[in-house]
Parts: C-alpha cells; sequence; structure tokens
C-alpha cells in the first residue's frame, strides 16, 4: 500500500482560515503566518500532519478512497482542534488555554459532552468537570495526592521517588482501606500488599524486568522462564503444572505443550509471516488457515475438510462469510464503518442502526420487527424497546444502574457502596436481597429476606463453601 501525506505549514493554515473568512463573509480571526521558534520540547517549524491518503492499494487498485482516510484540524497556535474520519465526520475536538499554548482545558468525543479541566499555577490538573457524570478534584501535596470525586468520595495516593521514578506507594480508599506497593531501585513493582494485610511478591528479571517468579500471600509460587528473545518458554503454576512453548529461527511459535502433556504444532508457509498456515492438535487432527497480504482470514478448513472463505473489503472489515453448502453471509457498512445490515443467502435481511455518536439505535429483524435503544449522553442505555414493550433504565452520577423499569412499570433497584459493589437489590416482587463484602471485595454474606447464605474461602481467595441460615 501507498499513502500520501499531507504537511502544512504554519502559513499555508493561516492563509486557509483567511480565506475561508471570506467566503462566509466574517471578519479574519488571528491566525499569524508564523509560530514561535522553540518550546519546552525544541524547536517548531509549524509543520503539521494534516490528512491521510490512500493512493494505492494492490489488492484493491480499482477502488481506492475518494476521501482521506483520517485528517486533522490545528489551531492558529499549532495546537491539534480537531480530528476527522473516513466519513469526514469530527470524532475528536480539543480546547486550549488562551494564555499557555498546548494546554489542554477540554475535550470531546462525537456528540458526547465536553470534559474539562483546571489547573494549578505549576501546571497540574486540580479539577475534572464532567457536566453528566463524575467530576473530580485534586490537591497535591510534597508526597501525596488527594483525589476526591463529586459524591465526596476521596482517595489518597502516596508517592515515593523523584521524576521518572516516582511511583504511588499507598492508597488509600474511599472506604477507609489501604493497599500497599514497593518497587525497586529502577522501579519495578516487588510487593503488592492488599486491604486484608495479605502481600504478593514479583521478582522481576535483573536485566529484562520479565517477571520470573509470583509468590501469593499463601505462600505458593508460580514460576516463568524466557528464551534470549524474552518470549516465554515455560510456565509454571501453584499447583506444579507446566506449558511449554517452542519457537523457530525466526521467532514464531511452533510448538505448545499443554498442562497434561497435549502437544500443538504450528505450521508456517511463508517466511515473512507471523501467522500460521496450519495447526496440528495431540489427536492428529490439522486444520489449516490462508490469510490475505494485510493478515486477514481468508480461508478456514477445520479438521473434517469443511471450508469457510472469508471476505474483505479494502478497509479490512469482513464483507462476507461463505460456508459449504451453498451458505453464505453478507456483511454491509456505512462510511464510517459500522454495520448496517447482514444477509443470508436466503435474502434474509437484518439491518442496524446509529446515532452520530455510534451507539447502535436500532435493529430490524428481516420480518421487518424492530428493536430500538435510547442512550443518554455518556452513551448509556436508557430505554430499550423490544416487541412493542418497553425497559429503561436509570443512572447515578457515578453511571451506576440505580432503578431498572419493566415492561409492565414495576421497578427493581440497586444500591452501591463507596467502592462501587453493589450491597442491596429490591426487585420487582418488593423482595429485597443484601450484599457484604469483605476487605478485598470478597462476597462474604448475602441475605434474601430471611435466608442468610455465608460464603466461605481459602488462603488464596477461592472458593470453598457456603453455609445456608433460614
Amino acid at each position: 500500500r501507498h499513502f500520501r501525506l499531507v504537511l502544512t505549514t504554519q502559513a499555508q493554515r493561516a492563509e486557509e482560515a483567511r480565506q475561508q473568512a471570506i467566503s462566509g463573509g466574517t471578519e479574519p480571526s488571528a491566525f499569524p503566518d508564523t509560530l514561535p521558534g522553540y518550546t519546552e520540547y525544541g524547536r517548531d517549524n509549524g509543520i503539521r500532519l494534516s490528512a491521510v491518503w490512500l493512493t494505492h492499494d494492490p489488492e484493491y487498485p480499482e477502488n481506492l478512497p475518494a476521501a482521506p482516510l483520517v485528517r486533522y484540524g490545528w489551531t492558529p497556535r499549532g495546537e491539534l482542534a480537531a480530528v476527522y474520519d473516513r466519513s469526514n465526520t469530527q470524532v475528536r475536538s480539543f480546547t486550549y488555554d488562551d494564555k499557555y499554548r498546548g494546554r489542554m482545558v477540554a475535550h470531546r468525543h462525537t456528540s458526547r459532552p465536553e470534559i474539562r479541566y483546571r489547573y494549578d499555577s505549576d501546571g497540574r490538573v486540580t479539577e475534572q468537570l464532567n457536566p453528566a457524570g463524575l467530576s473530580y478534584t485534586y490537591q497535591y501535596e510534597k508526597d501525596h495526592i488527594t483525589i476526591t470525586d463529586s459524591l465526596d468520595r476521596r482517595e489518597v495516593l502516596h508517592t515515593q521517588g523523584e521524576a521518572g521514578l516516582k511511583r504511588v506507594v499507598k492508597k488509600e480508599h474511599a472506604d477507609g482501606s489501604v493497599t500497599q506497593s514497593q518497587f525497586d531501585a529502577v522501579g519495578r513493582l516487588r510487593t503488592q500488599t492488599d486491604a486484608a494485610g495479605r502481600t504478593t511478591e514479583y521478582s522481576p528479571d535483573v536485566v529484562t524486568g520479565l517477571i520470573t517468579r509470583i509468590t501469593t500471600p499463601d505462600g505458593r509460587a508460580s514460576a516463568f522462564y524466557y528464551n534470549h528473545h524474552s518470549q516465554l518458554t515455560s510456565a509454571t503454576g501453584p499447583d506444579g503444572l507446566e506449558i511449554r512453548r517452542e519457537y523457530d529461527e525466526l521467532g514464531r511459535l511452533i510448538q505448545e505443550t499443554a498442562p497434561d502433556g497435549d502437544i500443538t504444532r504450528y505450521r508456517y508457509d511463508n517466511p515473512h509471516s507471523d501467522l500460521p498456515c496450519a495447526t496440528e492438535d495431540a489427536t492428529g487432527s490439522r486444520k489449516t488457515m490462508t490469510w490475505s497480504r494485510y493478515a486477514q482470514l481468508l480461508s478456514f478448513t477445520d479438521c473434517s475438510g469443511y471450508v469457510t472463505r472469508y471476505d474483505h473489503d479494502r478497509f479490512g472489515q469482513m464483507t462476507a462469510v461463505h460456508r459449504e453448502e451453498g451458505l453464505s453471509q453478507y456483511h454491509a457498512y456505512d462510511s464510517r464503518g459500522q454495520l448496517i445490515a447482514v444477509k443470508d443467502t436466503q435474502g434474509h435481511e437484518t439491518r442496524y442502526e446509529y446515532n452520530i455518536a455510534g451507539d447502535l439505535t436500532a435493529v430490524i429483524a428481516p420480518d421487518g420487527s424492530r428493536n430500538g435503544t435510547q442512550y443518554d449522553a455518556w452513551g448509556k442505555a436508557v430505554r430499550t424497546t423490544q416487541g412493542g414493550l418497553t425497559r429503561s433504565m436509570e443512572y447515578d452520577a457515578a453511571g451506576r444502574v440505580i432503578r431498572l423499569t419493566s415492561e409492565n412499570g414495576s421497578h427493581t433497584t440497586f444500591r452501591y457502596d463507596v467502592l462501587d459493589r453493589l450491597i442491596q437489590e429490591t426487585g420487582f416482587d418488593g423482595r429485597t436481597q443484601r450484599y457484604h463484602h469483605d476487605l478485598t471485595g470478597k462476597l462474604i454474606r448475602s441475605e434474601d429476606e430471611g435466608l442468610v447464605t455465608h460464603w466461605h474461602y481459602d488462603e488464596a481467595d477461592r472458593l470453598t463453601h457456603r453455609t445456608v441460615k433460614g
């Protein structure tokens, strides 16, 4: 494939802005022909990437896109202002501080609320303002940061180290629990202690930093071994069972041995491809695959010889699946790459519709029946309609479902603790269930009216049994 990168200078962007203003009958905005020569990151020559075009595709030489794959807009100060996808839809926008060049004060996704930021005199974020969700404030001290959300939940991050080696070594959670971490001299994680005081140890390789051993609080250990290319060659779990992997001289996986001793082998027919053309399992069953030059699966033959073929468009999206016995399924997409239709060999078609934010709003079945979904500003489903029946959902500021209204108008309500764990559910029938968790978040007690269940775990947090009292 060949691509053309369109670069623009500051002077070109300034002239374009002036011409747009003149043609629109408005006063041209202040758009300087040059940018300040130096920034804290070095010299800025004002050159920016404005668009990427696909100009040659050997797979689709006569079917090239008529528009750029992506386009970028810039502010008069050379800051990224907007990103447009291949349909020319603006998918991101950014706003910057008037005084401090390059300091982002707001951003948004397509048709989503704008998230805004405020800074202190040292350039640190002090507030994150989300108009349709949680907002946050940040307070900075020498060795800790306090984060408070708009539900008045507070977390404190305690740090150690300087510059690139600064690490969070202790975290105070909103419920008062504390977790801690320790790091080595080069900033690699060595231990983590959970809210119950249990410590997990990590042993990184001195040179590569790859984890070679993990020891859990109950003393059980897992070990990991690598070759000189840092590829995993074997791993032994706490139960002593081992998996092994072998690679060829090009670093491609050629054999994998499961804990039960079963061996899977991988074959390659192209020295330039990392994708296997065949796999063979312990029973001798063989599966084969063919791939396009863009690593798209073109065909798959299972161990019985059954062949499935796949077609793709120039953007890499699957457009058809062809199975044996003449069974095929065809996919269609809109200009943004969203799936809009699926049709089978018999002509039965299911269609899909979206809003500007890309949320799926409707599914139309082959018989014409329509299932719809409405969303709030953040893309959470607030109303679904199926077969003429409607269900609705309500959320709190943290995005948690707090009320579910069924098709017949009855309600289920939900309550959560400060760590977002479900603690109470009152159902359509008025029955209330309550849930209790330990310091590490495991469910230890549930109540269903007069029925109480206790949940028990071993030292590795595995559920061992439960007791029920009624």
